[in-house]
């Protein structure tokens, strides 16, 4: 089985400084997939460099293989911590560890976590309707369980 970590070597060498790594998987028949995304978004070309790259790295003769690059879907979840920095002030959704969930905007994500900015409509003392409270969470990374992008077509 060909190593994943031999195949993450040869696509970080092919990174620049606004590309990052999302994930790599190798199973028991040799199917590789890389996925990989950018700051800026990635291009097809940028796929298909890195994708040359570890195919000619890697020796057919030895062990034969599928290799596939792109980036993660839209609807996929985070795996990464550049993937908060990526979508900082857009909508997420983020579930926490406590099996609570959260929609809003990343305001700032940081080493440690994120400060996600939610807001919602609720009775509040004093007042007969709902008012829109906002409200702030600080949230570490090891207290999230899975978060993603909300497509909006607005």
């Amino acid at each position: 089985m060909i190593d994943s970590d031999l195949v993450k070597k040869l696509v970080e060498e092919k990174l620049d400084e606004k590309m990052f790594l999302v994930e790599i998987t190798v199973n028991e028949r040799n199917v590789i997939n890389v996925f990989v995304d950018s700051y800026d978004g990635l291009t097809i070309d940028q796929c298909i460099n890195i994708s040359r790259h570890v195919e000619h790295s890697l020796d057919r003769e030895e062990e034969d293989f599928e290799l596939q690059v792109s980036s993660p879907g839209l609807s996929s979840k985070f795996k990464v911590k550049e993937q908060f920095y990526k979508y900082a002030g857009r909508s997420v959704e983020v579930v926490t560890n406590a099996d609570v969930e959260l929609e809003g905007i990343i305001l700032s994500a940081a080493e440690e976590g994120i400060i996600l900015e939610t807001s919602a409509r609720e009775l509040v003392e004093g007042h007969k309707k709902k008012q829109l409270v906002v409200k702030q969470h600080q949230l570490k990374y090891n207290e999230i369980k899975s978060a993603k992008a909300v497509i909006s077509f607005k």
